[in-house]
């Protein structure tokens, strides 16, 4: 069996969640099946079972003529791209909206299964918008026309089954299968390595919160800013954020660092994207682990950070909620949502809530490293990429047996 993944992020171009994703799944995959990779950039790699193949966007494509949607029509452009180059696939598989046209195109010129995996949804993230411009408009476009399409849909989370349900509610309920994220359990171990901290100006000898994520609406990243103002003035609070969204949220994340770092000097804001081994480093010796999404189909971040035996503190949101166990690993924060963007309805209380999960586990050591040895334990009897490899290949198997069997 050959499978062609799809994807926009692909090492050493990977800076969120799905692209951690597909590393992880197609090197598991390919100790079992052919993989080819698909992906944006200039990768191009052969090694055993798994093949790279990397490709770019247009050149015709310019930012002075089509302004904000530049993003969206790079993406469909790069879409036609892949197709165009597949060669001996049984069975297609897409990560992300940015590649999806290439499954759904895939599955009509080759007359293969076309599989799905949605690890966020475009409807219930409106903020969009303010990255994309009128580009959403044909990003969504682009899901819906894929999602309604596919002959199976791998939903990261319970959670995610029910948004893709409520999204889009045309589709057979059985067509969804929730295949969960993993971990790499001999790469993420806790570390007593501090060498990061020190290069980062973090000080080692200081309890520290800890964030890591991309600087976007949807991981909530300024409602945990807020926060700090509800916490003793000397607490040590660790910002690991990069690769804002637009330049706007960058200078709004800026401004409110500032404003909190008048009451709070001890703020460290690493802005940057740091290295696995970073942040390993960072997650293994951090008091607490803080996840504030407002919008988070799986977390995969918090998967990272219990294999390191962190106790967490996150918004009680999506697949968070099957991750994180409230009182067990951590403290699951509550909040009313707006139904469109998804955003807290009352921002301040759920700033105030996040301050109380971690001000609980930053008074209590002992409660930490119980926390924290159950978030490991936990990530080791359910979410290893053996397992969810194991899954997916199965559920290949399944579709393609059924193509030759209506054939």
């Amino acid at each position: 069996m050959r499978v062609g993944l799809f994807t926009r992020e692909y090492p050493p171009q990977v800076y969120g969640g799905a692209g951690v994703h597909v590393d992880y799944l197609s090197r598991e995959l390919a100790k079992e099946i052919e993989v080819e990779v698909h992906c944006w950039g200039p990768q191009n790699s052969d090694a055993a079972n798994l093949h790279v193949r990397g490709a770019e966007p247009w050149s015709e494509i310019s930012e002075g003529t089509v302004g904000k949607f530049k993003g969206a029509l790079e993406a469909f452009s790069l879409n036609l791209t892949q197709v165009k180059a597949l060669q001996g696939i049984d069975i297609v598989h897409t990560h992300t909206w940015y590649v999806s046209m290439a499954g759904y195109l895939a599955k009509k010129l080759y007359g293969v299964p076309f599989v799905l995996t949605t690890h966020s949804l475009e409807p219930l993230r409106a903020w969009k918008a303010e990255q994309l411009g009128s580009g959403y408009a044909m990003s969504s476009w682009m899901e819906q026309t894929a999602i309604l399409d596919a002959d199976a849909i791998v939903a990261v989370s319970q959670g995610t089954k029910v948004d893709i349900l409520r999204a889009y509610p045309q589709v057979d309920p059985a067509r969804i299968h929730v295949i969960y994220n993993g971990i790499d359990l001999a790469e993420y171990q806790k570390t007593a390595n501090t060498q990061a901290l020190i290069d980062y100006s973090v000080d080692p000898t200081v309890p520290y919160i800890l964030f890591v994520g991309r600087i976007t609406r949807q991981k909530g990243v300024t409602h945990l800013v807020d926060a700090i103002r509800y916490l003793p003035e000397d607490t040590q609070i660790v910002l690991c954020a990069g690769a804002p969204d637009t330049p706007e949220i960058a200078a709004e994340l800026r401004d409110k660092v500032e404003a909190a770092r008048q009451h709070h000097p001890r703020i460290v804001w690493i802005e940057k994207m740091v290295t696995k081994q970073e942040a390993i480093q960072l997650y293994s010796n951090c008091r607490v682990f803080c996840c504030p999404s407002v919008y988070e189909p799986f977390g995969i971040i918090n998967l990272e950070a219990m294999a390191c035996r962190a106790p967490v503190v996150a918004s009680s949101t999506g697949g968070i909620k099957e991750v994180v166990v409230e009182g067990e690993t951590g403290h699951l924060i509550p909040f009313d949502q707006d139904p469109v963007t998804s955003f807290p309805i009352d921002p301040e209380k759920f700033a105030r809530d996040l301050a109380a999960g971690i001000l609980d586990l930053l008074a209590d050591p002992e409660k930490c490293q119980r926390f924290g040895d159950a978030g490991r334990k936990r990530v080791e009897n359910i979410f290893s990429w053996t397992a969810i490899a194991h899954q997916t290949i199965a559920l290949y198997e399944q579709l393609i047996a059924q193509m030759k069997s209506a054939s």
